[in-house]
């Protein structure tokens, strides 16, 4: 079986997991539809992926009626490069690698009669889009945070409404159809005081780049943020087709780290007995606030599976956390400690209770569609307002504690005993029967929302049929002519690089 008559789509990840995943689950989604998918990014990443995962491959590895495969390149660093480590210089890098490599990886793949016909990347990398543009490319967006935050990226870019300032840092903010948000609840990178500025400046710069995809794809599904949604979606041209990881082919993933077993130390606990606990790929937590949570989870004598990602390499040297003296031999089977885990299947196992969570968007769309409460534990970015919505609005949450003092709130530590009132307060009790019955009616609404028919589901089908009929005419211009101008562009150096490291 070929591609020769496939449509071939080519997908730029941001290089971050929490980026990786959503979008190769979408090219997954779409390939099963009929599509040849690319999906590319800095061998950096690919060789996480890889390792992770034996099928990631330059081969054609079909799903449904189509086909994926994957083509990764060198952003001319070595691995050992300490700019590695800051993330600011490193997306200057990625940028200037990418718009010379990516359009001539994409002459490569016409002269190899795989001629592109549409890009789609992520946040937040806007630079995509301009590649696209260079090539009479058709491009396309995969949103994978929440329509909220979304709509307050929206407003704080057009200064549409007042925001925190230096000058006025606790100012409470009210978005059309939202809640109102109290100043901590906005995310921090609106915030004067981020340490973070240089993400302030790529959000900005992807709102100033959106009116190039002809489309933007949205992890999120209708029901669950529909009031924002709409008005959002008479603005920009929004298609919600979340949840993205229900329903997948599992044979590919997007992981960078493998997975450890846990499914059968799960198997061995009684139903809705197990808190889950991960804060996601990129948070690091000080080493004060581990041993409070360790404290909490021993006071609160709830079984546990806790996911203590290794830390990452770094030149300068972070010492990593590790567990409080004694903790591991007094938990015995009670608990177990791994270093990633296969959360989508943790999620829907029956013996877990809730999930202690940093809420990161695609954690809680997990959590969300899987019917598991949360106990939200917020760090910076996104998840404090994620963390609003899980508690306030979806009702399926509860948020620890902090304090409100503008920016230090953020670094202040959560207490055992506030963790351990948390963790019973979900699991046991009124409380957490309230909050299971609203996750219940959550998932129920996510199944519904992919099922055939259903919102995701025929959103995601007009997309392709959009999709569709824009590629037509864009396979039909010959590849040479197409792919000149982008070729002479590119430099020596963009050359060399592609030559040396495109493909597996």
């Amino acid at each position: 079986m070929g591609y020769d008559n496939l449509l071939h789509l080519f997908l730029v990840p941001f290089p971050a997991q929490g980026h990786v995943n959503p979008l190769l689950r979408l090219g997954k989604r779409l390939a099963s539809k009929g599509f040849l998918v690319t999906f590319t990014a800095p061998d950096i990443v690919g060789n996480k992926m890889r390792t992770a995962n034996i099928n990631i491959s330059a081969d054609l590895t079909p799903i449904g009626d189509g086909f994926i495969r994957f083509e990764f390149f060198h952003d001319g660093w070595n691995d050992d490069d300490p700019r590695r480590y800051d993330l600011n210089q490193y997306m200057q890098q990625l940028e200037l690698v990418g718009r010379q490599v990516i359009p001539l990886m994409i002459k490569t793949n016409a002269e190899q009669k795989r001629t592109v016909s549409c890009i789609i990347s992520n946040p937040f990398i806007p630079w995509v889009c301009d590649v696209a543009e260079s090539l009479a490319l058709p491009s396309a967006l995969l949103w994978v945070q929440s329509c909220a935050c979304f709509a307050a990226y929206y407003h704080y870019y057009h200064d549409l409404i007042p925001f925190p300032t230096e000058a006025d840092p606790e100012i409470d903010v009210q978005l059309p159809c939202m809640p109102l948000l109290k100043y901590h609840e906005v995310p921090t990178f609106m915030h004067h005081s981020t340490v973070y500025p240089f993400l302030t400046r790529m959000i900005i710069d992807q709102f100033e780049n959106l009116d190039k995809p002809f489309g933007i794809f949205m992890e999120t599904f209708q029901e669950l943020e529909l009031e924002v949604i709409d008005y959002m979606s008479k603005i920009f041209p929004i298609r919600t087709i979340g949840p993205l990881f229900k329903n997948q082919n599992e044979n590919v993933t997007g992981d960078l780290l493998t997975p450890d077993d846990c499914l059968e130390w799960l198997d061995s606990k009684p139903p809705s007995s197990v808190v889950y606990i991960s804060f996601g790929s990129i948070v690091k937590l000080v080493q004060e606030q581990v041993n409070e949570i360790a404290h909490g989870l021993l006071n609160s004598c709830l079984f546990f599976l806790w996911v203590m990602r290794p830390p990452p390499r770094r030149i300068s040297g972070d010492e990593p956390v590790v567990l409080p003296d004694g903790f591991l031999e007094k938990v015995g089977e009670k608990g177990k400690i791994v270093k990633w885990s296969p959360q989508e299947k943790v999620l829907a196992h029956p013996s877990i209770s809730c999930f202690l969570t940093h809420c990161g968007w695609n954690s809680s769309m997990e959590s969300l569609s899987s019917g598991v409460p949360i106990v939200a534990f917020p760090q910076w970015g996104d998840q404090v307002t994620n963390a609003k919505y899980l508690e306030e609005v979806f009702k399926i949450g509860i948020r620890v504690s902090r304090g409100e003092n503008n920016g230090d709130w953020i670094k202040r530590i959560v207490s055992r005993e506030e963790i351990e009132k948390c963790l019973i307060q979900a699991t046991s009790g009124p409380a957490a029967v309230e909050l299971k019955n609203n996750a219940l009616k959550w998932k129920k609404e996510a199944e519904a929302a992919v099922a055939d028919g259903g919102s995701s589901h025929k959103n995601i089908q007009a997309f392709v049929d959009e999709l569709k009929r824009r590629c037509v005419g864009v396979a039909s211009i010959p590849a040479t002519s197409r792919d000149e101008s982008a070729a002479t562009k590119a430099t020596v150096v963009g050359e060399e690089l592609v030559n040396e490291s495109t493909g597996i």
